[in-house]
């Protein structure tokens, strides 16, 4: 069981608090309800610090009982949204979702990173639109992905060698798995200021990426446009389209773009 030594005396050493978030990282997309048995599998936690806990986390607020088991309660959700790449990023960025929504109709996601994965702060989606695998909130790997590759590509030196020295999923037959390939589209990516993941994910569809940058440069997120890979929709068509939204969320979170000494704005500057 984890956490277990013999310097312990065969007892968990892991703090009160670590041992509670063990107890909350349990759930996820995949997991939304969790018995407490399954709760002290996943924790590994014994049944009775698992018991413990969760009394706890419901008298806050943060579980709820919910048939016959737990799911994440409301007041987690609202201390989770005050994360400042949450919902302040997702509201700033939501009107020029919306109307790079309108001109597609068709998927429009905003992710940040996370460690060696995406996160999906938010996304728009019709009736009518391409079949995807990601959800808001929900997590996937960094390579594979137009928004992926423009938050790897703008990720620290230390981060690229780490995902490069893992062995990087096939999710279908285009799915780029050669590490040197991966590294010459980082740095095109860093070059264009654009990604394009072309059914790495699933077959019928294609993603077009730009980064989106806080006040100071950095890139902090990124904006794809994801389409079926037989529509009428190109990769040349999308692109300003995306550019355009990701310079206006930009500008919203106070990034300007950078001038000559002339006072112009520089031309493609993203």
């Amino acid at each position: 069981m984890p956490g277990k030594n013999a310097a312990t005396g065969g007892r968990d050493a892991r703090s009160l608090s670590v041992r509670t978030l063990d107890v909350l990282g349990a759930f996820g997309a995949a997991r939304p309800r969790l018995t407490l048995s399954e709760l002290s599998r996943a924790s590994g936690l014994s049944l009775t610090t698992t018991h413990r806990i969760v009394i706890d986390l419901v008298e806050w607020g943060a579980l709820e009982e919910a048939d016959g088991g737990y799911q994440v309660g409301l007041r987690l959700w609202e201390a989770a949204c005050a994360a400042p790449r949450g919902l302040a990023l997702r509201e700033t960025a939501l009107p020029a979702m919306e109307d790079l929504y309108e001109a597609t109709h068709e998927n429009v996601q905003l992710a940040v990173r996370e460690g060696l994965e995406v996160v999906y702060v938010e996304r728009i989606t019709g009736r009518g639109a391409v079949r995807v695998l990601t959800k808001v909130g929900g997590r996937f790997a960094l390579p594979a992905t137009g928004v992926g590759l423009v938050l790897l590509a703008h990720a620290p030196r230390e981060v690229h060698e780490r995902v490069l020295a893992e062995p990087l999923r096939r999710w279908t037959p285009y799915t780029v798995t050669d590490p040197a390939v991966l590294r010459k589209m980082l740095a095109e990516v860093r070059c264009a200021g654009t990604a394009l993941s072309d059914r790495q994910v699933t077959e019928d569809a294609f993603s077009v990426a730009c980064p989106v940058r806080g006040v100071g440069g950095e890139v902090v997120a990124a904006l794809s446009v994801v389409v079926r890979s037989d529509g009428p929709l190109t990769p040349k068509a999308l692109a300003p389209a995306v550019q355009a939204a990701s310079r206006s969320i930009s500008r919203a979170l106070g990034w300007e773009p950078a001038r000559p000494a002339g006072g112009r704005r520089l031309l493609g500057a993203s």
